[in-house]
């Protein structure tokens, strides 16, 4: 069922913010990559103190979903144009949990004036699509950035009631 509170996925992911089969030791290593992603693309304005403020929202509780999905975020003031970077792991790595381990990490930068808001809604929005098996399966599977940004930008795979 599509809402009026949608919001096109195409003004906040881009084609630069979006990682393929990427190789990252950790969570902070594949946070970094993708905040230099942001960085490079005028997203947000000091590396660090993003970074610091996702980590701070990590201790709040795990951003890690079932079947292999993070989605970290985070407030914070560096962030100037809200966006989200996604990468797809070569490997899996450790997220949090003892036996939790991700493939899939969907990084959230959302301007302190979009968090009431927007955060919610793309964080809403976001959790419908990977609820649908066949999507998370898609995303696994794709083999290049240009897929993936299809993937969540189009929607091709994506049924919706």
């Amino acid at each position: 069922m599509k809402t009026e509170n949608n919001i096109n996925l195409g003004k906040v992911i881009k084609l630069n913010l979006i990682k393929s089969h990427t190789e990252a030791a950790d969570k902070k290593d594949i946070i970094t990559q993708l905040t230099d992603l942001l960085y490079r693309e005028k997203c947000i304005s000091e590396k660090e103190s993003f970074i610091n403020d996702v980590f701070l929202r990590e201790e709040e509780g795990s951003t890690g979903l079932s079947q292999g999905i993070a989605i970290p975020h985070g407030k914070s003031k560096s962030v100037k144009k809200t966006s989200i970077a996604i990468a797809t792991l070569k490997n899996q790595i450790f997220w949090e949990e003892p036996d939790e381990h991700v493939e899939v990490v969907i990084l959230f930068a959302v301007q302190d004036k979009d968090v009431e808001t927007t955060h919610i809604l793309l964080l809403q929005q976001v959790a419908i699509m990977l609820a649908d098996e066949e999507f998370i399966d898609s995303i696994k599977k794709s083999k290049t950035k240009n897929e993936i940004y299809s993937l969540f930008v189009n929607r091709k795979n994506f049924k919706e009631d």
